[in-house]
């Protein structure tokens, strides 16, 4: 595989507020930024298995990540599908799949850029949740060694975020299915973050009811960050059927991020939103976007909008330009780029 091994000292800090040591011993100063990008595309049409690359999934082309360079984003949360990468549970990683991980990962370096790298199946896997009997945990662990194993010498990938949104009939062993990730990357990579999501759908709103479980989640390396999604439609969903009426609140978002936030410092845990992301279609939205990325930034967590990518078409949160021109959704963004002055993650306390 093609490695990038030289970076600025900057770029492996950025998103974060502490110092990691990467491959060669060398260490590099904090840089906490509160806003990333989501880059989607490689986990598309996920009923198409493998699926064709430029039909059924994308990752983006040589030099993408020079618009968000410019626009001052260094972290990008990159959701891929284990199915692909993975065909056969225990096996080997596809290498089609693998290899074009591998060029994402040297273009994301060459442009200064820190990859949280995502497993995006809803603790599944062709269906089946992790500690059924199709899938043991095992299977998922051996997965998540072989994603460290291949990957953590390279000086793009920052952390692992590993399980998107686990829901459902999954819930009741994704505590279990969460350690048998941690003891997986571990086994390879005990200096990058793991990003830990939790039980519906990752709700920061619902973060209190489910998460108590993960408390007991045992990293040799103490980098756990909770990443919790958050979306301000009338049913969380992020779908948005519907636009804000007259009297929508446009503080929302905050009232959704409060048990999330008030659970990590309870408990004096990092925090991170993985998802969040508004329609192009209303005014309302941008203003409580703003209302609650200026709630984050005071209390220092950092939020990856979803989405980017270049295959969203006309889907209404996308923040990829079109002609040239940046979406709606990017002046709200802007405003807190390389601002805030937080230089770890939060929750900070605020005075009362």
């Amino acid at each position: 595989m093609k490695r990038v091994t030289a970076r600025g000292l900057r770029s492996w800090g950025a998103f974060v507020g502490l110092s990691l040591a990467i491959a060669g011993g060398q260490s590099y100063a904090d840089d906490f930024e509160l806003i990333g990008i989501n880059v989607a595309g490689a986990e598309f049409t996920s009923k198409e298995l493998p699926g064709k690359h430029g039909t059924h999934y994308f990752f983006p082309d040589e030099g993408y990540f020079k618009y968000w360079q410019d626009k001052g984003i260094r972290n990008v949360r990159f959701p891929v599908k284990w199915e692909r990468l993975q065909p056969s549970l225990n096996g080997e990683l596809d290498e089609t799949y693998a290899e074009l991980i591998d060029s994402m990962l040297d273009d994301a370096a060459r442009h200064d850029m820190d990859i949280i790298l995502d497993v995006h199946n809803y603790a599944r896997y062709r269906g089946d949740v992790i500690g059924s009997e199709a899938v043991p945990f095992g299977a998922y662990e051996d997965l998540m060694a072989r994603i460290a194993k291949r990957w953590h010498n390279h000086s793009a990938l920052y952390a692992y975020d590993i399980m998107n949104e686990p829901y459902g009939d999954a819930e009741d062993n994704w505590p279990e299915a969460a350690q048998a990730g941690i003891d997986g990357i571990r086994a390879h990579d005990r200096k990058r973050p793991l990003y830990i999501e939790g039980n519906s759908w990752s709700s920061a709103a619902r973060w209190q009811k489910y998460a108590e479980p993960l408390l007991d989640l045992k990293d040799p390396a103490d980098n756990i960050v909770f990443s919790a999604h958050l979306y301000i439609d009338h049913d969380a969903s992020g779908r948005y059927k519907e636009k804000p009426t007259k009297n929508f609140d446009t503080s929302v978002g905050v009232k959704r991020a409060e048990p999330f936030i008030e659970w990590l410092q309870e408990h004096g845990k990092r925090g991170h939103i993985g998802e969040f992301g508004i329609p192009d279609d209303h005014p309302k939205w941008n203003e409580a976007a703003e209302e609650l990325l200026s709630y984050l930034q005071q209390h220092c967590i950092p939020v990856s909008y979803w989405a980017a990518g270049p295959s969203w078409g006309k889907y209404r949160l996308s923040i990829e330009p079109k002609d040239g021109k940046d979406r709606p959704q990017m002046a709200v963004l802007e405003k807190f780029i390389g601002e805030g002055g937080c230089k770890g993650y939060g929750p900070v306390k605020q005075d009362s």
